[in-house]
């Protein structure tokens, strides 16, 4: 076997490695995030599907975006040497960020009135924590992005591992001891995203403490823009449908939709993890130009995990929503969970391939992504008559993208070689 050949296996065993403690981390994430949601049984309707709208609120947040820029700054710094600057730029996003989160606090605390009306919100202060929500959910993807790029996959998973369990843990005790309902639980959000955002602060001290150096800013635009505005348009297909069916639905009609959403996007959440390792792994093979054969294995991985996860949730899906929720949720929530589930399939491989289009800045795609995303903004605002029809039109939107994806990694490039010649 050629020395070649050997560190390919070698390779490959440490993705698998990285990948599998990254999915078992998730998926206990995930339980604990679930937890949260037995809590349905103990809490109004109403109060359950204003905890939903205000889930999906911070669901829009553009945390992957940001997680997968800093993963990108920091996999490409490391890769070239660039550590001085890459201090800058993590400083400069701090208080970037903070400027935008009090420019947003000050425009919702205009127009708090209305937001609480039309949010249903039968205690205002749910507002104000989803703002403190908001921030933390800006902060700790930086960090995270940064153990990202760093590949420190041990410490990014027990960040995760610490926020569901803080989540869980607080919100329970909110609920049955201190009778809390949705800004108490939104209080237990709050403090298992401090939890995870202070594992990261830590880890990450020796990249963003000391001596910088300026950075062209520019030049940082140009790089950074297509990344957000590429991650933003797949996260906005993954989590937009939940605060439109709320909008023309209401709260109460909304919590068995919620609940329909919250065990499909687990199928999601399941398979983030691959892409999530082989992101920073082609970031720096690009900055090296080296070349990597990861793509085909986590898509087929991903292809796989999701569509057995798709099989099991049609299965056993009916006694996992008797488990979790309410007797009077069963019904409407069985009704949708296949057609929920399957449009989970086409955003998971659209979504590798987005990871590995932007890892190597391929950035052509980046304009019809953002198109498709506002126009399945705009059609959600027309097709909801039924939540049978939203879930259609989510499919729709979620095969076109994998298909949008598909062209710009395998099509853009057989076109350019037949045009060559080759």
């Amino acid at each position: 076997m050629s020395a070649e050949t050997n560190a390919q296996a070698s390779h490959h065993a440490t993705f698998f490695r990285q990948s599998g403690w990254l999915m078992v981390s998730t998926m206990a994430t995930g339980v604990f995030m679930l937890g949260i949601h037995f809590l349905s049984r103990k809490i109004p309707a109403g109060e359950y599907g204003v905890l939903i709208t205000l889930f999906s609120v911070v669901n829009i947040v553009p945390t992957i975006p940001f997680q997968m820029v800093f993963a990108q700054q920091t996999a490409h710094a490391l890769a070239t040497g660039d550590e001085c600057r890459l201090r800058r730029t993590v400083r400069a996003a701090w208080l970037g960020t903070a400027l935008f989160w009090l420019l947003a606090a000050a425009v919702t605390l205009c127009f708090q009135r209305q937001i609480v009306a039309n949010w249903h919100l039968s205690n205002p202060a749910a507002l104000w924590l989803l703002l403190l929500v908001i921030l933390f959910s800006l902060l700790m993807p930086m960090f995270n992005g940064v153990m990202q790029g760093q590949q420190n996959f041990l410490w990014l998973g027990w960040a995760n591992i610490f926020n569901g369990a803080f989540r869980l843990t607080t919100a329970v005790l909110i609920v049955l001891v201190l009778t809390g309902w949705a800004a108490g639980i939104m209080t237990a959000v709050l403090i298992g995203l401090a939890a995870a955002t202070a594992v990261g602060v830590w880890q990450t001290r020796s990249l963003w403490r000391g001596a910088g150096e300026p950075f062209d800013r520019r030049a940082f635009l140009r790089q950074v823009i297509p990344l957000l505005l590429g991650f933003a348009a797949t996260q906005f297909l993954f989590s937009a449908d939940t605060s439109f069916v709320d909008t023309y639905f209401g709260a109460d009609q909304t919590a068995p939709y919620g609940a329909a959403g919250t065990l499909s996007r687990a199928l999601l959440w399941l398979v983030l993890p691959l892409a999530q390792v082989m992101f920073p792994k082609i970031v720096h093979s690009t900055a090296k130009a080296e070349k990597t054969n990861l793509l085909g294995l986590v898509l087929l991985g991903t292809a796989v995990l999701v569509a057995s996860g798709m099989l099991g949730l049609w299965l056993l899906g009916p006694w996992a929503v008797k488990l979790v929720y309410p007797p009077e949720y069963f019904s409407p929530t069985i009704a949708i969970l296949p057609w929920y589930a399957g449009a989970m399939v086409p955003l998971s491989l659209a979504n590798v391939l987005v990871n590995d289009l932007l890892a190597r800045s391929r950035f052509q795609s980046v304009p019809f992504l953002v198109l498709l995303a506002m126009f399945y903004g705009l059609a959600l605002t027309q097709y909801h008559d039924s939540f049978v029809t939203v879930l259609k039109t989510l499919c729709l939107f979620n095969s076109v993208c994998f298909a949008i994806c598909a062209w710009f990694t395998w099509g853009v490039r057989r076109k350019a070689i037949m045009e060559n010649g080759g």
